[in-house]
């Protein structure tokens, strides 16, 4: 077989398999227009005149289950832990790597052991903890995703500041930088591609969570968007499929649109800190 006819077999291959990963978002974008009872039996057909219900599963996730009041705390949530996450672990990498000692290597040692311990061995805890503490508000989660997102963030940011020359660093101190203004100045630019590449991933992670914020908020009070959907099950039985597929193309889009203007950083990033200079 010829090169050319191996790369249309990849192409073929490759195209069927993106078709059957996006056939899940059409289907539930598919549903969202169509009347409750026709989306438990014709769940696959296109809407019709006869099935066809317009922006009313829409309108009805916003007005009677409190989206949009669900989405502003999950921007919250998602931006706040996002912007603590990158700070924090992006300063904790730069000062365990440059510092050598048995407590750096210690500490970066837990933080990549923190990444293979299962959350269920810890939920339990975790929610008495932060209830007891008063950290069962949108503000409390920030400070818990940054201890359950720092593992992997260290670990890329560390790889990246290995690649950094540390001539860059001594110069910037002869010139009369402190730490401080070395990193900000002269260490933060560095490292935007793997800045970047973390922050999607965490973007992604937090927005998407469903376990954390329900064992942790105070649901009387805050709600994300992935507990407002489970809500929307009801009970006995009860399910509003039409607003849960409304609410789930809502959910979607914004973090679809997200990841594929920003995908090409993720590859990008991951590679700049895989090759230690």
């Amino acid at each position: 077989m010829t090169k050319k006819k191996k790369g249309l077999v990849a192409t073929a291959i490759f195209t069927l398999v993106s078709i059957l990963y996006v056939s899940p978002l059409f289907i539930v974008l598919m549903n969202s227009f169509k009347k409750k009872a026709f989306i438990n039996l014709e769940p696959f057909s296109l809407p019709s005149e006869k099935t066809f219900i317009g922006p009313e599963n829409y309108l009805n996730a916003v007005d009677k289950y409190g989206f949009l009041q669900a989405v502003i705390w999950t921007v919250v949530i998602t931006v706040g832990s996002v912007l603590v996450i990158l700070l924090c672990t992006s300063m904790f990498a730069w000062y365990i790597t440059r510092v050598k000692s048995s407590t750096t290597k210690l500490l970066y040692l837990l933080c990549v052991f923190s990444m293979v311990v299962p959350f269920q061995m810890v939920m339990f805890t975790l929610s008495l903890v932060t209830d007891r503490l008063r950290l069962n508000t949108p503000w409390g989660l920030v400070i818990i995703y940054l201890g359950f997102g720092a593992g992997l963030a260290v670990f890329m940011f560390c790889g990246f500041v290995k690649s950094i020359p540390i001539e860059i660093e001594e110069a910037a101190m002869i010139d009369g930088c402190s730490p401080l203004r070395t990193f900000f100045s002269v260490v933060l630019p560095i490292m935007k591609p793997t800045y970047i590449s973390v922050g999607i991933l965490e973007t992604m992670w937090i927005w998407n969570d469903f376990l954390l914020p329900y064992l942790t908020l105070d649901l009387n009070k805050y709600s994300t968007i992935s507990i407002v959907i489970q809500r929307m099950q009801g009970s006995y039985g009860r399910v509003d499929m039409g607003a849960i597929m409304a609410a789930l193309v809502l959910a979607v889009i914004p973090i679809v649109v997200f990841y594929l203007s920003c995908q090409k950083y993720i590859i990008k990033g991951v590679a700049a800190g895989a090759v230690k200079g």
